[in-house]
C-alpha cells in the first residue's frame, strides 16, 4: 500500500499525524512529512482513518 499526498491541497493541519503517527508527522515549520510512503498492511486502518480525517482530502491510499 502506498500513501499519496496532494501537496497542493495539504495545509499541514496535522490531523493525519494524530490518526497515523508512524506514517505522518508535522515538522517545525508546520509542514507535513510522510515518514513511510510504502506502508505495511497492518497500518492500513490507521492510514485510511487519516485520509478520512483530512479536512482538505489531500491524502489517498493506493493499493
Amino acid at each position: 500500500m502506498r500513501v499519496v499526498v496532494n501537496w497542493g491541497l495539504c495545509d499541514g493541519n496535522g490531523v493525519c499525524s494524530v490518526e497515523a503517527p508512524t506514517v505522518f508527522a508535522i515538522d517545525d515549520d508546520d509542514n507535513l512529512v510522510v515518514l513511510q510512503e510504502d506502508v505495511p498492511a497492518e497500518l492500513r486502518p490507521a492510514v485510511e482513518a487519516a485520509a478520512r480525517a483530512c479536512p482538505k482530502r489531500a491524502i489517498t491510499v493506493d493499493g
